[in-house]
């Protein structure tokens, strides 16, 4: 946070894969920044026999790397093993899919445990020391729906018939509902930051933003609670969804993002590419 180097690091992390209807592409890089504090999951086919779901998700870190790295490797197993996900259901008969209610529970349960769970591991590791926080975006498919989850000011993005279709809402601490959250449990919003501090008003981790006394774990200075929204998948119009961090959104608006994406696969179904040549011109912007 703060801390940049004297040229930006240009090297990228790659990936692709495809299954379940989907083909996805994957970039990341360090740029300005002196520590690379991001992380992310692409998940194709889903366990408890959810074959034809996938999940992919953005994980932004700050002030360390620790959280953003434990929630890529952990957060899809809180969220779909939890009895919420699973409508009260989970073990025994046949798989039942979800319905959306349960699905937007458990994602919304899976980020609260995963939360309380970092924070016991960091007291018992560091006696509390671990400062490092993460916000989240993801997408889970279901062969139905699309469920867009946010947490933080990250985003994500659907285009569908040539156009942006729904795009999430950043949680930034000026926000009139995250202000008064903050302002309830004591804190203050000066410099459009927490505090004057941290520039986000939900993520994961963060611990020393959520030790306000008498206060649940959605009504601390930074709440681990997910904004979750359900939409109808259609199989004509959909395009493609965005999943990105602010160092993208901080540079392109929405719409010109995907004009940007969509102007590149009529020339490019390497989608690596594509992402490669986002990240690319947002450094140089």
């Amino acid at each position: 946070m703060g801390a940049f180097l004297d040229k930006p690091k240009m090297e990228k992390h790659n990936a692709h894969g495809e299954g379940n209807g989907l083909r996805y592409g994957l970039s990341s890089m360090q740029g300005w920044r002196v520590e690379m504090e991001d992380a992310h999951t692409a998940v194709i086919g889903l366990p408890n026999g959810l074959d034809p779901w996938s999940f992919f998700a953005v994980y932004d870190g700050h002030a360390g790397s620790q959280v953003a790295r434990y929630c890529c490797e952990h957060l899809l197993e809180h969220i779909t093993s939890n009895p919420d996900f699973q409508g009260g259901g989970g073990g025994g008969g046949p798989a039942v899919e979800p319905s959306v209610d349960s699905v937007k529970s458990g994602i919304r349960t899976g980020f609260l445990q995963i939360d309380d769970h970092m924070r016991q591991i960091s007291e018992k590791k560091h006696g509390g020391a671990d400062r490092s926080g993460s916000t989240a975006v993801g997408v889970m498919l279901s062969p139905r729906h699309i469920y867009f989850i946010n947490c933080g000011d990250s985003r994500g993005l659907l285009s569908r018939g040539g156009a942006v279709h729904f795009f999430t809402q950043d949680h930034k601490p000026s926000n009139p509902l995250e202000k008064e959250r903050i302002q309830n449990a004591g804190g203050s919003v000066m410099i459009q930051r927490v505090n004057g501090s941290l520039a986000v008003s939900r993520a994961l981790g963060d611990f020393d933003y959520k030790c306000v006394h008498g206060k649940g774990p959605t009504e601390q200075l930074v709440s681990p609670e997910p904004e979750v929204y359900a939409i109808e998948r259609s199989e004509v119009e959909d395009e493609f969804i965005v999943l990105a961090c602010d160092g993208i959104w901080d540079v392109m608006a929405n719409e010109e993002l995907c004009d940007f994406v969509r102007s590149r696969l009529e020339v490019t179904d390497d989608l690596e590419r594509v992402c490669n040549e986002i990240v690319d011109t947002c450094l140089y912007k």
